[in-house]
């Protein structure tokens, strides 16, 4: 009776994961906050244990994973609407070098040391310093890099080329089945 109570339970926990993370929406994980990363894994850690609940109190882990859930809606909402908030709830943008000068304060602050930054330019492709303009440290942990105009790859533009425009590719024939609809958006 354990085990149909538990395989029930995990169904349910399933389903009511499912529908959350439709309500807070899909991003990549080098998209989520801290904050976001970590409310996952406390949604996920309540589902288990309310799927391995073996007394009758699944109610109490139902009931806390909407309240996260909900609760992120709300924030995510909120950071929307309000520059304040998105600033207070997701972080800023920190400047670590710019024109050959390194940031140390945004370092500290970021808890980042230079052996750190130096291993992430040279995973983007800068050997060198010198190489590069810009470095940001976004809110989601990832750093931007803005090469120096001398190091940056050729554009057409920049070797006065107008080559043509490309458009996606459209699937007409997916898993052996004709995609009537894609096909017909191929003639337009």
């Amino acid at each position: 009776m354990d085990i149909l109570k538990i395989i029930v339970l995990s169904i349910g926990s399933l389903v009511v994961l499912f529908l959350l993370t439709k309500l807070i929406g899909n991003r990549e994980m080098s998209q989520l906050t801290m904050f976001d990363y970590i409310v996952s894994i406390t949604i996920g850690s309540i589902a288990a244990e309310m799927a391995t609940s073996l007394e009758n109190n699944y109610m109490e882990p139902l009931v806390a994973m909407v309240v996260y859930g909900l609760v992120t809606v709300l924030i995510s909402y909120i950071t929307c609407k309000s520059l304040k908030m998105r600033r207070f709830f997701t972080g800023r943008a920190k400047i670590l070098l710019d024109n050959s000068k390194l940031y140390k304060e945004n370092f500290k602050s970021a808890k980042i040391d230079l052996n750190d930054f130096l291993m992430e330019c040279r995973v983007n492709g800068y050997f060198n310093l010198s190489d590069i303009q810009t470095a940001i440290l976004e809110p989601n942990g990832k750093i931007s890099f803005l090469p120096n105009v001398l190091k940056r790859p050729a554009t057409p533009e920049d070797l006065n080329l107008s080559p043509l425009q490309e458009n996606v590719v459209i699937n007409v024939i997916l898993d052996g089945v004709l995609l009537k609809e894609n096909l017909s958006k191929t003639r337009e």
